[in-house]
């Protein structure tokens, strides 16, 4: 209390002043949060709306006839637009926030972690990593009912849109804002209760006390809890029990552009880490093939018999699929400065070798500790009997099936996917196979050794 006393006046105004224009930065902060989420909620429903909308329907909407291209570039331009706005938003709270002193007393940082894939790359497995942590909130393909809902178009602003609406959906997410899905469950859910929730059995935290209600007689549930008899989902205790998780992780294969991230990256409210899982796209195809046999009948002919031909546009649809995800990991691996920290390239075969060593890793980077319960899960799960291993499983004898495709795989058909996806496999490190004994050779690896740049 002397020392206080002692000081002069002007000192003591000035420590005043500064405490108030702490307060008032604060206050300027939460202001702005709130007209940040408000104009992102409102346009995530028009972008929403206008995609819901099939072609008839916009082309009736319009009193005149305007040019495919011309509407098509002013719609992609409007969104750019948009986003751009968006993001310098963004951008201002962030500067803002940074100049504010952290809590001293906070137990530590809230980490968001996004496991970006495609279709059986083993994402399914390395997501269990995080659904077994106990301190994880885990969210298994959320975005499965927004691609339902969603009318997709090839190119164009119909595909940015919707990797828009599919971005600010896992940013609401990520939030614990749960009710942003009741936009997209079918059918829609009543006074926050659905028993629709896409593989809800398939994260621990929506079938674990108080979110798992006593089972209510005479309501069919499509997707259940798997170890224990829970009722329809509430919506309101999962998203209280994402709030009380001290993490959140989601996984999607259904994010295919990197770029569109950098605002929730930038996001002040988040602390971002997106760990890019890939796979040889020769087992990608091989698995695809056995998963959703109807789709790749085409390709099963045609490898077997000869009888079919195969369609170009099936082998461009591959390699489409297989620039998309090199472009991201370049992306990625660029390093730029939104991104630096930020980004974890991993390869599923390298998990299937050694899965406690590369959750590790994964952990590590995402800064969160791993548990015991996930070591045991790991060891539980990774050396599973012969019968173990369905196609949907993720109770794996990993060391032995990340390369059994190989031993299957007509020659001819690898050699489609190495022309298609030349560029992507050999960043990834995967080798080509130059004849059909190499391919069938054990002995012969098509792995090359990762390389310590792809954790940025």
């Amino acid at each position: 209390m002397e020392i206080r006393c002692a000081l002069p006046q002007d000192i003591r105004e000035l420590l005043h002043c500064l405490k108030m224009k702490s307060k008032y930065a604060v206050l300027l902060v939460f202001v702005i949060s709130l007209v940040i989420i408000e104009k992102e909620n409102n346009f995530i429903s028009r972008v929403s709306d206008k995609l819901k909308q099939s072609p008839q329907a916009l082309a009736e909407a319009n009193s005149t006839e305007v040019s495919p291209a011309l509407a098509k570039n002013g719609s992609l331009a409007l969104l750019q637009e948009l986003d751009a706005a968006f993001s310098q938003m963004r951008s201002h709270l962030y500067n803002i926030t940074l100049q504010l002193a952290g809590d001293p007393g906070d137990p530590g940082p809230r980490r968001h972690v996004l496991l970006m894939a495609t279709t059986r790359t083993g994402s399914s497995f390395v997501g269990e990593f995080f659904n077994q942590q106990g301190s994880i909130f885990y969210l298994f393909e959320p975005l499965w009912h927004v691609e339902k809902t969603v009318n997709f178009l090839p190119g164009g602003a119909s595909a940015v849109g919707s990797a828009l609406v599919y971005r600010d959906v896992l940013k609401q997410l990520f939030l614990c804002d749960l009710y942003i899905l009741e936009n997209f469950i079918s059918p829609v859910p009543e006074g926050h209760l659905t028993a629709f929730l896409f593989r809800r059995g398939s994260s621990h935290s929506l079938c674990e006390e108080p979110v798992c209600t006593p089972s209510t007689k005479k309501v069919f549930e499509k997707y259940y809890c798997k170890n224990r008899r829970c009722g329809p989902l509430n919506i309101t205790l999962a998203a209280e029990a994402c709030r009380r998780k001290q993490h959140v992780a989601l996984k999607t294969v259904r994010i295919r552009q990197l770029e569109f991230l950098q605002p929730l990256v930038e996001d002040p409210r988040l602390d971002l880490r997106i760990i890019q899982l890939v796979r040889d796209p020769r087992a990608v195809l091989a698995s695809r093939m056995v998963a959703f046999s109807g789709k790749y009948e085409t390709w099963k002919k045609w490898a077997s018999e000869g009888e079919a031909p195969l369609h170009e546009e099936e082998v461009q649809r591959l390699r489409g699929n297989c620039e998309s995800i090199r472009v991201s990991a370049e992306l990625g691996l660029r390093r730029p400065g939104w991104l630096r920290g930020r980004y974890m390239l991993v390869r599923y075969e390298d998990v299937a070798r050694a899965p406690l060593q590369k959750a590790r890793e994964m952990f590590r980077f995402a800064g969160l500790p791993l548990t015991r319960q996930v070591e045991e899960w790991i060891g539980k799960n990774t050396q599973a009997p012969p019968d173990g291993n369905g196609v949907y499983s993720t109770c794996k004898n990993s060391s032995e099936q990340f390369d059994k495709w190989r031993f299957g795989m007509p020659f001819k058909l690898a050699q489609v996917v190495q022309d298609a996806c030349g560029p992507a496999m050999q960043l990834f490190g995967y080798k080509l196979a130059s004849s059909p004994e190499a391919l069938a050779n054990r002995s012969f690896s098509l792995l090359e050794e990762a390389q310590p740049a792809w954790v940025t």
